[in-house]
């Protein structure tokens, strides 16, 4: 006879050394010992004879007992067996539960550490530190739901006013869902759902300073700053090179020939991941080779005044500047690239596709292939040349021409 709820309820142990069995039906019953009542499945799969666990009472009732036994009834007639498929969900829910944002996130940084350069690999790993994992890191990723990046770690950094950031934060998150959908955790990138709910980023460029005479007291101010020496020839090649900040800060003496008068970028440092080829003026060596003297011994062209196992921070030139009187809408450390692209081309009429190469922007021949890396290489050292000798004229005090913006 099936039990009831009132049966169940009033059930006593009566003392038998195995307990007592109640049956409800197809194989259910209910076992009554001195330390509580369990529900059971007995069942045959594969000619053996089995039992299955459905649950404690009062934590399963008899309802709920009965919807797992129709549960494993069906997964019997598909041919699988509730306990083998009982214990693999268990231990899926297990490895979801050990795979937590932080774990899966640290996974992927260093399964594509190889993707960045070492010290993005470093920023990337410090954004997640400080601003993602505290908040989410914890959370089995398969839990973290779009509103938990929104609310928890976009919605915090916005507070700050740092939009920027935020964004930045988001995709890196999202590669992480990427990553997860990979390997099997998670189903889809849930930041996906994010589209439009951030703080929008207003587009700025860089400030720069363009005027040929406002140059020349860059220059000046730059000569005759007084830090520490590896800024001093950070500042003195900012404007000579025109590199990415961050391609300048990282630079190694095993990429620098002085000799040959070049300096390669590996691609991995590159925004673009191609290699670059960057001709040194002799203004540029001179200022190496001194450099040389002071820090050739390490790793870095520019390291750490901290430690040599690091170059120079990102905000050192940026810095430098401001302590030289140069305010943050004025001139920072990416307008180098912007005053040597306008004068280079307004003033000295230099051609603009060799301008272009030595930004390290994508150029293309009549053909629409990329040059490489080594196009036009001579033209472009006597370019690096003459703009070295420029700005020493300027330095120095020489007659100038304006740029004309009406014309």
């Amino acid at each position: 006879m099936a039990l009831t709820d009132t049966r169940v309820r009033q059930l006593k142990h009566l003392g038998s050394a195995n307990g007592e069995k109640y049956g409800d039906g197809r194989g259910m019953y209910l076992l009554v010992t001195a330390t509580g009542k369990y529900w059971r499945l007995n069942y045959r799969f594969a000619g053996k004879q089995k039992t299955l666990a459905l649950g404690i009472y009062p934590d399963v009732a008899l309802s709920r007992a009965r919807e797992r036994l129709a549960e494993a009834r069906r997964k019997l007639a598909e041919g699988i067996d509730p306990s083998v498929a009982k214990r693999e969900e268990k231990q899926e829910k297990a490895d979801a539960a050990a795979s937590t944002f932080e774990r899966v996130a640290r996974d992927w940084l260093a399964k594509s550490a190889n993707k960045r350069a070492a010290v993005t690999q470093t920023k990337v790993t410090r954004w997640l530190e400080k601003d993602v994992f505290p908040f989410i890191g914890k959370l089995p990723i398969s839990a973290v739901k779009a509103k938990d990046v929104l609310d928890r770690v976009a919605r915090r950094m916005e507070a700050r006013a740092i939009h920027e950031s935020t964004h930045r934060i988001v995709q890196i998150c999202s590669q992480v869902f990427r990553y997860a959908v990979a390997i099997g955790l998670v189903e889809r990138d849930v930041t996906a759902d994010l589209r439009g709910a951030l703080v929008a980023v207003q587009k700025t460029n860089y400030a720069a300073i363009v005027e040929p005479k406002q140059v020349g007291q860059l220059m000046r101010s730059i000569h005759s700053y007084g830090g520490h020496p590896t800024v001093v020839a950070a500042l003195k090649l900012s404007p000579l090179l025109f590199v990415r900040p961050g391609e300048l800060r990282a630079a190694e003496w095993a990429e620098v020939d002085l000799d040959a008068a070049e300096w390669r970028i590996p691609a991995a440092k590159m925004k673009m991941k191609v290699e670059h080829l960057v001709p040194l003026s002799r203004q540029a060596v001179e200022i190496l080779r001194d450099l040389y003297t002071f820090s050739g011994h390490g790793r870095y062209v520019f390291p750490s005044i901290r430690t040599g196992e690091r170059c120079m921070s990102e905000n050192t030139v940026a810095a430098a500047l401001r302590g030289m009187g140069y305010a943050q809408d004025v001139m920072t450390a990416h307008g180098f690239r912007a005053m040597a692209r306008t004068v280079m081309d307004e003033v000295l009429g230099e051609r603009p596709d060799l301008i272009e190469h030595q930004l390290a922007h994508t150029v293309k021949d009549p053909n629409g292939r990329a040059y490489n890396r080594t196009a036009h290489l001579p033209a472009r050292r006597e370019m690096m040349q003459r703009w070295s000798d420029y700005l020493d004229k300027l330095r120095l005090g020489a007659d100038v021409i304006a740029i004309n913006r009406a014309a």
